[in-house]
C-alpha cells in the first residue's frame, strides 16, 4: 500500500480567487485530489483541470470525510474544500470528528476569509465592534435554540451577522428571525445584505430592519444588524470601534 498522505481541509473563500490565501492556493495546486460539495468544486475545476475532482451532495458531510480518509491511506494528497472558513459552519469540524472515529491523525485546517468579514468589507464597516454570527438553518440546530441566541444578542446590543437566511424549504426564517429581533431592537436599526459574495452578480444594500423582514434573501445571502451605534455615512454602514462616554 501506498504511503499515507495528509489530509488538507481548505477554505475557497467568497468565491473569487483574488480573497484566497497563498496558502489555500498552495495546497490545491500541490493536491492529487480535491473533494467537496458541487457547487464549490464547480467554482474552482477550471483552474485545476488535472486534479481529480470529486463532487457530491449538499448533505453528504461525513461520506465526504470518511472517502477523504481513504484516499490519503490510498498514497493520495488529498484536499477537501469547503467556502469561506472551514472552521465557521465549514468542514474543519466533520473531517475532525471523522478522523478520529476512524484513527487517522493527519489533517491540517488551512484557514480562509468567512462570509461576515468578505461581505462586510462590501458594506463598509458593519462589524467594527464586538459581533455574533448566528445561522438561521434549523438542519443541525433546532429552531427554538436559534431563537434563543438572536434574543440574547440582540439583548447584548451585538453586531449580528445571519448565515443561511432562507431557502426553497425555508422561505419565511428571516421574517421570523426579524419578529423575534423587533422584540428588542428597533424597526430603524440599520442592517446590510450582501448576496453571491465575491461571485457573479454580486449583490449589496443598506436597509433597515423593519424592512429586512421582506427582503429577497436566499441560502447565497449573507445579514448584518447592526448594534445601538450603527450608522450610515456615504453609503456605507459604520460601527464605531467604541461607545461614546
Amino acid at each position: 500500500m501506498s504511503q499515507e498522505k495528509k489530509i488538507h481541509v481548505v477554505r475557497i473563500g467568497p468565491g473569487n480567487r483574488e480573497n484566497m490565501t497563498l496558502r489555500a492556493l498552495q495546497v490545491l495546486q500541490d493536491c492529487d485530489v480535491i473533494v467537496g460539495y458541487r457547487t464549490y468544486t464547480d467554482l474552482i475545476k477550471d483552474q485545476y483541470p488535472d486534479k481529480e475532482i470529486i463532487s457530491s451532495d449538499l448533505i453528504k458531510e461525513r461520506e465526504r470525510c470518511l472517502q477523504c480518509v481513504e484516499l490519503a491511506r490510498n498514497g493520495k494528497k488529498v484536499a477537501l474544500i469547503c467556502s469561506g472558513d472551514p472552521g465557521i459552519y465549514g468542514m474543519a469540524s466533520p473531517m475532525l470528528e471523522v478522523a478520529s472515529e476512524e484513527g487517522f491523525t493527519d489533517v491540517e485546517i488551512v484557514p480562509g476569509v468567512t462570509a461576515a468579514s468578505s461581505g462586510a468589507s462590501l458594506l463598509g464597516a458593519p462589524i467594527g465592534h464586538d459581533f455574533c454570527v448566528i445561522s438561521l438553518s434549523d438542519l443541525l440546530t433546532p429552531w427554538e435554540l436559534i431563537e434563543k441566541r438572536l434574543k440574547n444578542a440582540a439583548a447584548g446590543d451585538f453586531n449580528i451577522v445571519l448565515y443561511n437566511p432562507a431557502s426553497h424549504k425555508r422561505q419565511d426564517y428571516l421574517k421570523r428571525a426579524c419578529k423575534v429581533l423587533t422584540d428588542t431592537l428597533p424597526q430603524e436599526r440599520i442592517c446590510g445584505l450582501v448576496r453571491n459574495i465575491g461571485r457573479e452578480n454580486e449583490e449589496c444594500r443598506i436597509t433597515t430592519l423593519g424592512q429586512l423582514a421582506d427582503a429577497d434573501a436566499d441560502m447565497f445571502t449573507t445579514v448584518w444588524i447592526g448594534n445601538s451605534q450603527t450608522r450610515v455615512y456615504d453609503q456605507r454602514m459604520i460601527t464605531p470601534r467604541g461607545y461614546d462616554k
